[in-house]
């Protein structure tokens, strides 16, 4: 059986710095505040973490303090023989805030639409709402 992957990109605008949004993703209280879901995240590269009540599960990869978090990522649902995918956040500092970058890859193709809406839903949306009512 071939393997098919596929990959995910998605820009959202935050109106917050590129160093609050690093940190509202990395900081462990934060990310379950806007997430409302368990999460141990670790600051150091090479460091694992969880989110979702550990449904999802990874490893830092690369990390530049409010400009990049590079992560390997996979979930309890990941189908099996599939390796961890790769996740890249970029963050960029713009007038009004942060753009955000995402590029979601390695993910499994038979997966590909659940998650990118997962991230829209589950991610994007509350973090933007967290970090932008304060």
């Amino acid at each position: 059986m071939a393997l098919k992957f596929s990959s995910i990109t998605q820009t959202v605008s935050i109106k917050a710095s590129p160093e609050s949004v690093y940190d509202a993703y990395m900081d462990s209280k934060k990310h379950a505040a806007f997430t409302g879901s368990t999460a141990k995240m670790s600051s150091a590269v090479g460091g694992k973490f969880t989110a979702w009540d550990g449904y999802i599960i990874g490893k830092n990869l690369s990390l530049k303090e409010g400009k990049k978090i590079v992560q390997e990522w996979t979930t309890t649902e990941w189908p099996e023989a599939y390796p961890p995918s790769l996740l890249e956040i970029t963050l960029t500092k713009t007038k009004g805030g942060t753009v955000l970058k995402m590029v979601h890859s390695k993910v499994p193709a038979s997966q590909r639409d659940d998650y990118a809406q997962g991230w829209r839903d589950y991610y994007w949306t509350p973090l933007k709402a967290y970090l932008e009512k304060k």
